[in-house]
């Protein structure tokens, strides 16, 4: 199939009407259909492409304990640190569930625009909220869940908030789902203790009245990330569906690879011929999921349906097409108790983000970078300095992010990375670089993760070339406004930078020339 914008608007008045669920075999009207033939025509568009950085608000319920990620399930983890926690906090889970904890989430202090417009500042140029974690909790003014932050909670849409937030400052705006592996993943709540007083006594997951918060228990061997029960699949995807319909994301993140067979194939196809319906004929939707092949239960990976995403990881070298990392300033969820690899603190550093956005970049990757709020909804104070420093970072040399694309080759230097999820902490120095250069190929940007200590770049990708190539021009050094010494060898381009360290972080050559390329 080759999307043609005549197809498209062909199909554009029957996409455009309301979509509703038929059954799991249902098919969305549009250019896409729920096969991978068809999904695998989808091109990324170029605003993700160039935006390379965006920030996400990966923030609920969960956050109120300030205990980190996966709360909701932990709580129920008989003998555990977060189960300790919420028996000495809260009481017993028989008696103080998680629905309990959901009323104490108030977000008094939530102020979506004052925060965009911090993160504006920063060199995002788009923001991700949270639709749906796995605790089953919508955070937009769900039609098929009751339990969403409108009824309870906040009372108020956190989503469209967010949504109106984002737009008002230019960003594109997008929304995560982790609601598809909730079914299995909450079935903890079903339990009970199996030692102490309170043995045998059932938490309150298993009481019938609050089953549709904590689902009804799964079928015997239903156990993988995503269930295999196809009431759940359907439930999934009237849910995800409503997401997208109501919240029109340009952006729609999975906490995994495609779930639910031919469902999720319906799902996304939706997506996409939706978002060309409201577009006129153009597809702008971005949707990121995981490469988790070979892992039975964690749904499909096709590559080409979408984009790829790495959980607190990258790529070894550079991917021909757009990908992305996610990951965060700390924990997923506020955590008092977290501590980072950098820091030894609650937060990472800004030189942690900047380098590690530059090494992505690099390898034609955007960093999705979750900023960690409190359960008001205010960000700690240290997070609004580490805000602060990556803005200034950015002022000066945000133009060798953003727009910008690969290289010939992404980098050089002692520090290889390694490709995969959960590989993330890199002592860079300023040995190793990073290039990237303009959309047009006029500008190459060598970006240096730290400022020598004897005042010397030596960048052997650039080293003088008998073949005619690496004729270099000009150099320049972002931020400073006098001329740079440089001279290139048979070696390297060895460039003398001034005196006085202009940044710690990641320090930024602009170079102009012909033919430039590594020598073979």
């Amino acid at each position: 199939m080759v999307i043609t914008r005549r197809s498209a608007m062909a199909a554009m008045a029957a996409a455009a009407q309301a979509w509703t669920l038929k059954g799991a075999q249902s098919a969305p009207q549009g250019p896409f259909q729920p096969n991978w033939e068809s999904l695998t025509q989808y091109r990324c568009p170029e605003w993700f492409r160039d935006a390379k950085f965006g920030i996400w608000a990966h923030w609920g319920p969960q956050c109120v304990p300030m205990q980190g990620d996966w709360y909701a399930r932990n709580m129920y983890m008989e003998g555990g640190r977060v189960y300790r926690f919420h028996v000495n906090t809260y009481g017993h889970p028989s008696k103080f569930g998680y629905k309990d904890i959901i009323p104490l989430w108030k977000a008094e202090k939530f102020d979506p625009e004052r925060l965009m417009a911090l993160y504006k500042a920063a060199g995002a140029r788009y923001f991700v909220s949270m639709g749906v974690h796995h605790d089953n909790f919508d955070l937009w003014n769900s039609k098929h869940h009751r339990w969403n932050a409108v009824r309870m909670g906040p009372k108020r849409d956190i989503v469209g908030e967010w949504q109106k937030a984002a737009r008002k400052q230019g960003l594109r705006f997008g929304v995560s789902e982790h609601l598809g592996a909730s079914y299995t993943w909450f079935q903890v709540s079903h339990g009970s203790d199996k030692q102490g007083p309170l043995a045998g006594v059932p938490y309150d997951g298993a009481d019938p009245q609050w089953q549709d918060l904590y689902h009804p228990p799964a079928k015997p061997g239903d156990n993988a990330w995503y269930s295999t029960d196809p009431e759940w699949a359907k439930q999934w995807l009237r849910r995800i569906t409503d997401l997208i319909d109501q919240c029109q994301p340009d952006l729609l993140y999975t906490d995994g690879s495609l779930p639910f067979g031919e469902i999720g194939r319906s799902m996304l196809a939706h997506y996409y011929n939706s978002n060309m319906a409201r577009l006129g004929g153009r597809l702008e939707a971005v949707y990121t999921l995981k490469d988790w092949r070979g892992r039975p239960g964690y749904g499909d990976y096709v590559e080409g349906i979408g984009v790829q995403d790495v959980e607190r990881g990258g790529l070894a070298e550079i991917k021909p097409a757009p990908w992305q990392t996610d990951t965060s300033i700390g924990d997923w969820y506020y955590n008092q108790n977290w501590k980072a690899k950098d820091t030894g603190r609650m937060y990472r550093s800004a030189k942690w983000v900047i380098q590690t956005l530059a090494d992505v970049v690099s390898k034609n990757g955007n960093m999705l970078l979750n900023v960690i709020q409190r359960p008001d909804g205010s960000l700690d104070a240290e997070v609004e300095t580490l805000l602060g420093e990556i803005s200034a970072w950015m002022r000066v040399n945000g133009e060798a992010i953003h727009a910008t694309r690969p290289w010939s080759v992404y980098g050089e230097g002692q520090t290889r990375t390694a490709a995969g999820h959960f590989r993330e902490d890199y002592a860079y120095s300023a040995s190793d670089i990073r290039f990237t250069q303009s959309k047009d190929g006029k500008a190459l940007y060598a970006i240096a993760l730290g400022w020598p200590a004897d005042g010397r770049l030596r960048i052997q990708s650039l080293r003088r070339s008998t073949d005619g190539g690496n004729q270099i021009g000009r150099v320049e050094l972002l931020g400073f406004r006098g001329k740079i010494a440089y001279q290139q060898t048979e070696e390297a381009l060895l460039v003398t930078l001034p005196g006085e360290p202009l940044s710690q972080i990641a320090c930024v050559l602009k170079i102009a020339g012909e033919a430039l390329k590594p020598p073979a």
